[in-house]
């Protein structure tokens, strides 16, 4: 393998958490604990982002922030964002480590990646707090990144590069060009774009899904390929180079890329 220095991942719906579950239900409780119902919906639209930006987008979403103002008398403020995420952060510590499955086919894309002399990186948008939770379960597993970024490691968190750069440092791979980003949701994508690494997208493992392998196993093909289309038109728009289904269809790409 020459072309390729390092693969950097994300975590939840790329590597674990196959349909990106673990923190949907923390969101929507964290908004209740505070009279304000948010729906799973609005949950998954802010993905990928560092969870406090995530807390903020749904609370910029009309109809939480009209509920918000009609139970408080304003519209939510930052410090209102810093009260939902001091009690989502401990909430989703508890939950996080029972969402922590490896999706299927990543240990195989490790053993690729590690036969080849590939590194392997890793950013999320999880707290560092939250991740420590995390790491022991998928290490049970066999999974152990070369690094890690969480979203409260840096002043700045995704969309914007700095993980990314981090990672290049970690890592100590470089140029850009050489390093692939490998991500469920568009600001995990726009992290690599921003970074100028080559970025894939993933439509079925993650949080455009939203289903688990059982699940989405049981669904006609054509409302399968309806999910692959919405996911890939959405992961390109933000800059995507590729999209596969999962992690597991990673090596074939690699080895089409290796060929190129």
């Amino acid at each position: 393998m020459s072309k390729f220095k390092a693969v950097v991942f994300d975590w939840a719906g790329t590597m674990i958490d196959f349909g990106s579950f673990a923190p949907m239900g923390v969101f929507v409780k964290a908004f209740e604990k505070f009279g304000i119902t948010a729906s799973i919906d609005q949950a998954r639209g802010p993905m990928g982002m560092p969870k406090w930006d995530h807390i903020r987008s749904m609370m910029d979403d009309p109809d939480i922030a009209a509920q918000w103002k009609a139970s408080y008398g304003s519209a939510p403020t930052d410090a209102d964002v810093d009260k939902v995420y001091e009690i989502f952060v401990p909430m989703n510590e508890e939950v996080v480590a029972d969402y922590a499955d490896l999706v299927p086919g990543a240990l195989d894309t490790i053993a690729y990646l590690r036969s080849n002399n590939v590194k392997i990186g890793s950013t999320t948008g999880y707290t560092r707090s939250i991740m420590e939770r995390v790491l022991p379960r998928a290490a049970e597993q066999g999974y152990a990144p070369d690094n890690l970024v969480c979203s409260d490691d840096l002043p700045e968190g995704r969309p914007g590069p700095l993980g990314m750069y981090q990672c290049f440092v970690d890592l100590v791979a470089y140029p850009p060009s050489a390093v692939i980003k490998v991500d469920d949701t568009e600001p995990g994508i726009a992290e690599g774009v921003a970074a100028g690494c080559i970025t894939v997208g993933l439509a079925l493992s993650g949080n455009f899904a939203g289903k688990t392998p059982e699940e989405l196993a049981a669904l006609p093909e054509a409302e399968v390929e309806a999910i692959r289309q919405v996911a890939t038109a959405k992961l390109t728009e933000a800059g995507a180079d590729y999209v596969i289904d999962t992690v597991a269809d990673l090596p074939k790409l690699m080895d089409q890329m290796e060929a190129a």
